[in-house]
């Protein structure tokens, strides 16, 4: 039955104190190691390209961004996306009165539904954090916007691989800073970044503080 305290106590009121600090390192991994790949990577192209003609690199590095781009979509997937279909899979799992393992994966439905899900999101609320990052933050040029996409995707894949749960959001703001930073530190306008941070310090423990009154509510009601 959907209101199985075994379940519910067993698998889902425990708190893990080892994994509840994996994703606290994880947040703080997401930002610090997109910011310091993104200003090593910009660097890097800065001294491998010193020779380079400026038109020639400026088309190479447009054209580069598209498979930066594509990396982060992958690595989005690989992150966030799994914290979307485990938070569906769980819900479905309540509501068949089993256990999450029961399911033996991902079902290909809640794949696709929510592949779909993040590029709707993306196309319709993105255009103001675009801004926000992409040019009241920072303004890039081209081989900039290839590192920062490069560093984010490196950090996301190595958060992958490691499995720490991170936020692909701070791992590609934090790359955007350190690509701008790189080359000018005053080119970062840091009152945005300030703000930008202070709002992932708060959302962190406010998900939290949400998650848990609306457990106690379903524990209540069913």
């Amino acid at each position: 039955m959907v209101g199985d305290t075994t379940f519910v106590h067993g698998d889902l009121g425990g708190v893990n104190m080892s994994e509840w600090i994996k994703v606290i390192y994880g947040l703080v991994l997401s930002t610090v190691l997109g910011f310091a790949a993104g200003w090593a990577v910009s660097r890097l192209i800065t001294i491998l390209c010193r020779n380079a003609k400026r038109v020639a690199a400026d088309e190479f590095f447009g054209r580069a961004q598209v498979l930066g781009a594509a990396g982060v979509a992958l690595m989005h997937g690989a992150q966030d996306g799994q914290k979307f279909m485990s938070t569906a899979c769980m819900a479905i799992a309540l509501a068949e009165g089993m256990g999450v393992a029961d399911m033996g994966g991902f079902p290909l439905w809640i794949q696709v539904m929510c592949a779909g899900a993040m590029a709707i999101g993306t196309a319709v609320g993105g255009k103001k954090i675009i801004k926000t990052v992409g040019t009241s933050m920072v303004k890039l040029e081209k081989y900039q916007g290839f590192a920062a996409s490069a560093s984010a995707t490196a950090s996301l894949l190595v958060a992958t691989l490691t499995g720490l749960p991170v936020s692909t959001t701070h791992a590609k703001t934090a790359a955007i800073m350190g690509a701008g930073a790189a080359k000018d530190v005053r080119s970062v306008n840091w009152g945005i970044a300030k703000e930008m941070v202070f709002t992932w310090v708060c959302t962190f423990p406010g998900c939290g503080l949400i998650g848990f009154a609306l457990a106690k509510l379903f524990l209540l009601v069913f």
